[in-house]
């Protein structure tokens, strides 16, 4: 560490540092390390623009009328080229790496890391192209089975309709049977408690 300098008054006794001329100097230290972030995070914004534009022809191939895509650079404590809407590539640790990663329900997958462009251009193709099988499938409708309608008399729907009627009267009376039950053993075990 370096050592610091007690300013002298006239008399040869050490003088209070002044808050101002520490404040001052804080202020210039932090602007330093401020400005370290900041190239940081331009050197990081720059590496996912070269990413960008290498990802250029990939999305010009992309069908029109499909929306899934929205590609761009958010600013931000930490950039990221957003491939949809969870989906993105973000500086590693180290900052040379490129991390895509995914958004699901179970938190965040990283599904390719590399610090080639061509691999990661790879890693979004695949991507997208499940992505669009997806959509495929999604937009598919299954037409329901041919089959005829089988004829149902009236007397048939009047005998299950009793039935049905009498299992929901059986399950409501045993449901209450078994919470009378256990209420009253409630009751008992702390009535013998209290012996």
């Amino acid at each position: 560490m370096a050592e610091q300098s007690v300013p002298k008054d006239l008399a040869g006794k050490p003088s209070p540092v002044r808050l101002r001329d520490a404040l001052r100097k804080a202020r210039i230290e932090a602007a330093d390390r401020t400005g370290v972030v900041v190239d940081l995070r331009d050197a990081e914004v720059a590496r996912l623009e070269i990413l960008h534009e290498a990802l250029d022809s990939l999305f010009s191939e992309i069908p029109p009328g499909v929306d899934l895509f929205d590609r761009g650079i958010s600013q931000g404590d930490t950039p990221r080229l957003w491939i949809d809407a969870v989906a993105h590539i973000a500086m590693g640790r180290d900052k040379r790496i490129y991390r895509f990663t995914q958004d699901t329900r179970f938190g965040r997958i990283v599904i390719a890391e590399s610090h080639d462009i061509p691999v990661m251009v790879d890693a979004v193709t695949d991507y997208i192209a499940r992505r669009l099988i997806e959509r495929e499938h999604a937009m598919v409708v299954t037409p329901a089975p041919a089959t005829a309608p089988t004829p149902v008399s009236a007397a048939a729907v009047a005998a299950t309709a009793p039935a049905k009627g009498r299992s929901a009267v059986w399950t409501f009376a045993f449901g209450f049977a078994a919470g009378l039950a256990a209420l009253f053993g409630f009751a008992l075990v702390m009535a013998l408690r209290g012996i």
